[in-house]
């Protein structure tokens, strides 16, 4: 069976809309059925500088044997550097590399900036149970302060600062949250696993 969720096992063909029904998904070329782990995806999103990535190694360390943490920017790189609105090669390579993952039985908690909009029509969405997300966010001063404060290399002039700022206003709108303005590391992080946890004990099948 290939790990690559969108090739039929059985006459090797790779599907650009995968198909699936719950556990099993479904060759449109063969007509083939195989099972596979159909789990949920954790989306921790939220503005740059809202804490993911302060957050995310101390998440890792604290659901180890429950759930993989994974920092999405790390493949923001090369060819998945596409300049389409929500850039739907490094989102939908993201959502296979997780459904990839979760054959090994534990879910993916997912770091990085990421609107609800940019994943749920892609085709590798089918690949999963349920997307939860849950933003970090922080008060504009805060955050402003933060951006301000990062090295040179990572470019962030006023102009991108106040669209950043613009996203932290919109999320809050859009999905849960958890304020970093004041809150202590451990006690964000505390926060952040619980949720995790919630979510993988209301029913779901892991």
């Amino acid at each position: 069976m290939a790990l690559d969720l969108r090739i039929c096992p059985a006459c090797g063909d790779r599907a650009s809309c995968p198909q699936a029904d719950r556990d099993l998904l479904r060759c449109a070329l063969c007509g083939h059925q195989w099972p596979f782990r159909r789990l949920p995806l954790f989306a921790l999103t939220g503005p740059s500088a809202g804490g993911k990535s302060t957050v995310g190694p101390k998440l890792a360390q604290r659901l180890t044997g429950e759930a993989l943490v994974l920092e999405q920017d790390v493949l923001w790189t090369g060819a998945l550097r596409d300049d389409e609105p929500g850039h739907p090669a490094f989102r939908g390579a993201w959502l296979r590399m997780a459904a990839m993952l979760h054959q090994n039985g534990k879910p993916v908690v997912l770091c990085g900036t990421v609107a609800p909009e940019e994943l749920e029509p892609l085709p590798e969405r089918v690949f999963f149970a349920d997307v939860h997300y849950l933003a970090l966010v922080a008060d504009d001063d805060t955050l402003r302060r933060r951006l301000r404060a990062r090295p040179a290399w990572r470019e962030w002039d006023e102009p991108r600062i106040e669209e950043m700022l613009e996203f932290n206003r919109w999320i809050r709108g859009q999905v849960p949250v958890v304020d970093t303005t004041k809150a202590p590391l451990d006690d964000v992080v505390d926060e952040v696993a619980e949720w995790v946890r919630a979510k993988i004990g209301a029913g779901i099948r892991v």
